[in-house]
C-alpha cells in the first residue's frame, strides 16, 4: 500500500513537471515571429506577438518598457504601423536604424493602454524599437496594485477596474493568475477587451484555470508565464506555478533574475503559494520539499515581497521571513464565511529605501 501510494504520487508529480516544462518551452519562443521579408524579436521586457505582417506589428505588452528588434529584408515595407496593447498610458516609441533615429508618429490612442505608432523611412537591416516611459528610471516612490482570481466573475470585473481607476497615481497592476474559467481563446480575448476600461496595464502570469484548454493559449494572447521586468529600479518576477511546481529550466532563469535584483527592491508573484497559508486546504506546491527549496532560494537572495492568488480570500503572513500576501479577491467563488468579498491590494514602494506599504481596497 505504502509503495503503491509513493509510486502514484511520483507519477503525478512527473506529469506536472512534463506540463510545466512544455509551458516553459513555449515561454522561450514568445516574442518572436517571422514572415518572408521580416522577423521580429522582443529582446527585453516581455510581449506576445499578436499580428505580424509586412508593415504591421501588434504586440500585447507584459512589461512597462520593451526593447524590440525588427530584422528587415531589402524589399520589406518602408513604413510600419506598430500597435502596443496593454501599454503604459504615457508610453512612447523611439526607433533607430544604423544609429540614426527614424521618424515616429503617434497615429491613434483609442484607449489609454492601446496606442498605435507609425515609423517611416525603414530600409533593409535591423530597426531597434524602444517602448518606454519618462519615469522609468526615476527613484521616487510609486504605487501599483495586485490581485488574482477573476475566473467566472468576468461579467462583474468592471466594478474592480472602476475602483482601481479611482486609486491616485496608480502606475500598473500585477495579476497572479486565474484570469479565466478554462483558458479558452474566447475567454482570454474577453478578458483583454474588459481591460480596455482600465486606465493602466495589467502584467500577469497564469493560474491553474488557464490550463483547462490546450497548451499555449495564454502565451499566444498574453505572453510569457515566467518573466521579469524592472521599473524605477525595482524588480518584478512573475512565475508560472500553475501546475503546483516550477519547471527545472525556470529555476535557471530565476537564479539570474534573483541575482539581478539582489541589491534592489524585488517582488515575486505566483498563482499557487508554495506552502499552504493556513494548513487546512490543498493550496500549495505538490512537493513540500520543492516549496522549502524555492522559499530558501528567495530568502537567500533578499526578496522583499511575495504575492500569490489561488485562495479566494486575503492573507498576510511570512514565508522564510519574507512578507507574503494572498489576494484572491478578483470575484471567483469566495472562501466561505470570510466576509471579505472582492478586493485588491495596493503596494507603495520607495526604490531608494527599498521599503513598501500595502493597503487592502474593498470593492464589495
Amino acid at each position: 500500500m505504502g509503495r503503491a501510494w509513493i509510486g502514484l504520487a511520483a507519477l503525478s508529480l512527473l506529469g506536472c513537471l512534463d506540463v510545466a516544462e512544455e509551458r516553459a518551452r513555449i515561454d522561450s519562443r514568445v516574442g518572436r515571429a517571422e514572415i518572408d521579408v521580416a522577423a521580429v524579436r522582443v529582446d527585453s521586457g516581455s510581449a506576445a506577438v499578436r499580428t505580424f505582417a509586412d508593415g504591421e506589428l501588434r504586440l500585447w505588452a507584459s512589461a512597462p518598457t520593451l526593447s524590440i528588434a525588427l530584422e528587415l529584408e531589402n524589399d520589406a515595407a518602408s513604413s510600419w504601423e506598430v500597435r502596443i496593447e496593454n501599454a503604459m498610458p504615457d508610453a512612447e516609441l523611439t526607433a533607430e536604424q544604423d544609429g540614426e533615429p527614424l521618424a515616429v508618429e503617434t497615429v491613434e490612442r483609442a484607449v489609454p493602454t492601446d496606442v498605435t505608432f507609425r515609423i517611416d523611412g525603414t530600409a533593409g537591416g535591423t530597426v531597434e524599437l524602444s517602448i518606454t516611459v519618462a519615469d522609468a528610471d526615476s527613484r521616487q516612490p510609486y504605487r501599483y496594485a495586485v490581485f488574482a482570481d477573476v475566473q467566472s466573475a468576468i461579467d462583474d470585473v468592471q466594478d474592480i477596474y472602476t475602483r482601481m481607476n479611482a486609486v491616485e497615481d496608480l502606475r500598473f497592476v500585477v495579476m497572479s493568475g486565474d484570469l479565466t474559467e478554462q483558458g479558452e481563446p474566447a475567454e482570454l480575448r474577453r478578458f483583454q477587451r474588459e481591460l480596455k476600461e482600465l486606465r493602466v496595464p495589467v502584467f500577469s502570469t497564469l493560474g491553474n484555470h488557464e490550463l483547462g484548454a490546450s497548451e499555449g493559449n495564454y502565451h499566444r494572447h498574453f505572453g510569457r508565464g515566467n518573466h521579469h521586468f524592472t521599473f524605477r529600479g525595482t524588480h518584478f518576477t512573475l512565475l508560472d506555478d500553475a501546475s503546483a511546481t516550477l519547471a527545472p529550466v525556470v529555476y535557471d532563469w530565476l537564479d539570474g533574475w534573483l541575482e539581478d535584483g539582489r541589491d534592489a527592491f524585488h517582488s515575486v508573484y505566483m498563482h499557487i503559494p508554495p506552502l499552504d497559508a493556513s494548513g487546512v486546504r490543498n493550496g500549495a506546491f505538490a512537493s513540500r520539499a520543492e516549496a522549502n527549496m524555492m522559499l530558501g532560494k528567495l530568502a537567500r537572495a533578499g526578496v522583499d515581497l511575495t504575492v500569490y492568488g489561488h485562495v479566494h480570500s486575503f492573507y498576510a503572513y511570512q514565508n522564510a521571513g519574507i512578507p507574503a500576501f494572498i489576494t484572491g479577491g478578483g470575484g471567483a467563488i469566495p472562501e466561505r464565511l470570510d466576509r471579505l468579498g472582492r478586493h485588491f491590494v495596493t503596494v507603495t514602494v520607495d526604490p531608494q529605501t527599498q521599503l513598501f506599504e500595502t493597503a487592502i481596497v474593498h470593492v464589495d
